[in-house]
């Protein structure tokens, strides 16, 4: 066992999302692999393992802790302008060969994240909170790797979050469950998922099923959890138009008011071949998710170069509400009821009661 594999192992407690076997084994809830797990092995997340018929779950640390814009997350129709303290574990239930946080989300598969373990800081909930009152944050957010596979860790931070009137979220590949949805659902507000890609054999390259994602991002709407959707668009991965359009009316035909984001690839990780996504291509994937008759659809990750994608329009009007350049916002225009101050059209989203508390800056 690696030095990391013992001292993650010792910041544990017993799970609540499984269910025990007659033959010691036990079944995992926490995401859509509902892993059985055999006594001393571990699920395929790697941080959730089985001693002595019980479940160990990851508690009481963080490998990443960061107040940042919540557009970063990205999150545009979650009160715009305001501060998410977002923290995050270590390990995943996928295995992306682009993704971007790959040090902390495949700490114990991939050997090279053995490093990882140099960002664990040991904490408790009410310090998580303390923090966010520290940096001003109206938003706490589990993200940088699964939250599913951490929702125990997850919830009782939400519940201190709770208590001061915070909105909490989940950034998620949404690999989920009803079980895990159930849990975490009293505690949540919002739920970013990535859909990355509407292929079934593409989906299982990185460790997941499009089924259980399309799934997922059904049964968190259906909860009543606000929901935005997120496609990192990888050229000759994903980028045609038929599988982008397939995307687009997926979402379409659940919600026309999902916002869904389109953003720009990298070189990073093991996904080194492809080139970086440009402008152009992002533009005509937000153009076919608006043709879908999606009503809120936004390009990220090339701020200056995507025009009017940055910016919230009203699907009515079309006039300007939320103008942004990147994470910057530079006006904003929505009512205290969440309306259109042209047209009274309903904007839907979770929009701050006081909007002159939003950190606006002038970049002209």
């Amino acid at each position: 066992m690696s030095s990391l594999a013992n001292v993650l192992d010792g910041l544990t407690v017993e799970g609540e999302l499984y269910e025990p076997q007659a033959d010691g084994a036990v079944r995992c809830f926490a995401c859509g692999h509902r892993c059985l797990i055999r006594e001393g092995r571990r699920g395929i997340c790697q941080v959730r393992f089985n001693e002595g018929g019980k479940l160990r779950v990851p508690w009481g640390y963080v490998a990443a802790l960061q107040c940042d814009p919540i557009e970063k997350k990205p999150f545009s129709h979650v009160l715009p302008g305001t501060n998410a303290l977002t923290f995050g574990m270590l390990g995943c239930d996928y295995h992306c060969g682009y993704c971007q946080n790959w040090l902390t989300s495949q700490a114990l598969r991939d050997p090279a994240s053995e490093i990882a373990g140099q960002f664990i800081r040991k904490i408790a909930p009410v310090q998580i909170l303390e923090q966010a009152r520290r940096t001003n944050a109206s938003v706490v957010v589990s993200s940088y790797n699964e939250p599913l596979i951490t929702s125990e860790w997850a919830v009782d931070i939400f519940k201190e979050a709770k208590t001061a009137g915070l909105i909490c979220a989940y950034v998620s590949n949404g690999n989920n469950t009803p079980e895990v949805m159930e849990y975490i659902r009293p505690y949540i507000d919002a739920y970013k998922i990535d859909l990355k890609c509407m292929s079934e054999k593409k989906y299982r390259t990185l460790g997941g099923t499009l089924k259980n994602t399309l799934d997922g991002i059904k049964r968190a709407h259906d909860l009543g959890l606000w929901v935005e959707v997120v496609t990192l668009v990888v050229p000759g991965f994903n980028d045609s138009n038929e599988e982008l359009w397939d995307a687009a009316r997926f979402l379409a035909e659940l919600s026309v008011d999902i916002p869904w984001h389109v953003t720009a690839f990298h070189k990073d990780y093991k996904m080194t071949a492809p080139d970086n996504t440009g402008p152009q291509t992002l533009m005509r994937a937000a153009d076919i998710g608006r043709e879908a008759g999606l009503r809120y659809v936004y390009a990220g990750n090339l701020a200056g170069h995507v025009g009017e994608y940055e910016t919230t329009h009203c699907p009515k009007c079309s006039y300007p509400l939320v103008k942004r350049s990147g994470y910057v916002i530079r006006a904003y225009k929505i009512t205290r009821e969440g309306t259109c101050p042209k047209c009274a059209e309903k904007i839907a989203g979770l929009w701050p009661k006081d909007s002159s508390k939003i950190s606006l800056r002038n970049l002209s």
